[in-house]
């Protein structure tokens, strides 16, 4: 017999379960259409996880694609099994060691957890809400028609 009372183990804001919904915002949020909240999302779950001691910033890295062209750095951190890269403070500069270039071998282990579970565990944990919800729908121009003008070879369209 099964316990429906008993809680979703994926729902839990345990250190690895908090880890695996930032992983699968961070991935989504490649490709996402607006990606600026759940980029927000993913920093403030990180600096919150860093703050309560439950995930470390390791160091700073060269970013892969430093913005106009200039050498840029990341901070890792390190939250259960998962690594992650955010934009750096003042005090990380001056704190943390530069670990050079990305090791591009190293790669987090997959995640099974939807988006939607995802993003409700990471809000619920640094208490953030989307404000507006890109809508899908594009409104409708409407454009009246109009014959196209044919003028005689040789005639001026003026």
């Amino acid at each position: 017999m099964e316990d429906h009372n008993r809680p979703d183990p994926s729902k839990q804001q345990s250190i690895e379960n908090l880890a695996r919904a930032i992983y699968v915002i961070n991935r989504h949020a490649k490709t996402a259409p607006n990606p600026k909240f759940l980029y927000a999302l993913k920093k403030k779950a990180l600096l919150k996880l860093v703050h309560e001691g439950k995930a470390i910033k390791k160091g700073l890295h060269f970013s892969n694609n430093p913005k106009f062209s200039k050498q840029q750095s990341d901070v890792l951190v390190s939250a259960g099994e998962y690594y992650f890269h955010m934009p750096p403070t003042k005090d990380d500069f001056d704190k943390l060691p530069h670990l050079g270039s990305l090791n591009q071998t190293y790669r987090n282990p997959k995640a099974h957890m939807s988006l939607s579970s995802a993003k409700i565990l990471l809000q619920n944990y640094v208490g953030m809400q989307e404000k507006n919800k890109p809508s899908h729908t594009y409104p409708k121009k409407s454009r009246t028609y109009e014959k196209p003008v044919f003028k005689k070879l040789g005639e001026s369209y003026r």
